[in-house]
């Protein structure tokens, strides 16, 4: 017991010792954008948050609210991925062709997704307008059966096309110079091999990964 104990503690102070990393690291941003993907029964009282999403509130207190946007991933309606990496015709996820037409929603130009003009309530242009102002992003989220919850796997399929653009499109590669990191609590099991997984795709999506924010 007592060596487990002090495993428990050690395993804490770690864990504050990466937080203050983390914190101190975005103090040098100018604009943070925190997606929390982590959900719970919204009709609860008191309306009870994920711990991802109260850590993500936290660190925004400590790092300045006046830059930091938090987005809640659960609460937006956003559609699944259509899969258009690979239909009938071939390729076509994030060709000039699927590209969101109105500028409120896409001042940058840059969002290109199908689902976004087949849905049209669908709200993922909420999130990347203000990622592609943003000059760090981080994932929060939980670990549930050994992977990522299904509202951040959700989301990262439905930014394929971020990723098709430059790989398999060759054209410029629109999240240069934007920090990324992924921050995920929960379950322990496989939660390490979880985090390395996600660090590689957003490695493959081409962001700027950073260990200080994983």
């Amino acid at each position: 017991m007592k060596q487990h104990l002090t495993t428990v503690v050690d395993d804490t102070a770690l864990e504050q010792k990466k937080m203050f990393a983390s914190v101190e690291y975005l103090r040098t941003k100018k604009r943070v954008l925190f997606l929390t993907t982590s959900n719970r029964w919204s009709r609860s009282i008191p309306k009870e948050l994920p711990k991802s999403t109260l850590l993500a509130h936290k660190m925004a207190e400590k790092i300045g609210r006046d830059k930091v946007t938090i987005l809640d991933i659960p609460s937006l309606n956003i559609a699944a991925c259509e899969g258009n990496v690979s239909t009938k015709d071939g390729n076509v996820c994030g060709v000039l062709k699927a590209k969101l037409a109105d500028k409120e929603k896409n001042p940058s130009g840059h969002h290109r997704c199908w689902a976004s003009i087949n849905n049209l309530d669908d709200e993922l242009w909420k999130v990347s307008r203000e990622l592609f102002a943003s000059d760090a992003v981080v994932f929060f989220g939980s670990i549930r059966w050994g992977q990522t919850n299904a509202y951040y796997q959700k989301l990262i399929e439905r930014l394929t096309w971020i990723e098709n653009r430059h790989s398999s499109l060759r054209e410029e590669n629109v999240v240069a110079g934007i920090d990324v990191g992924v921050i995920m609590i929960g379950q322990n099991w496989r939660g390490t091999e979880v985090i390395e997984v996600q660090k590689q795709v957003l490695d493959f999506y081409s962001f700027n990964v950073v260990s200080d924010l994983c």
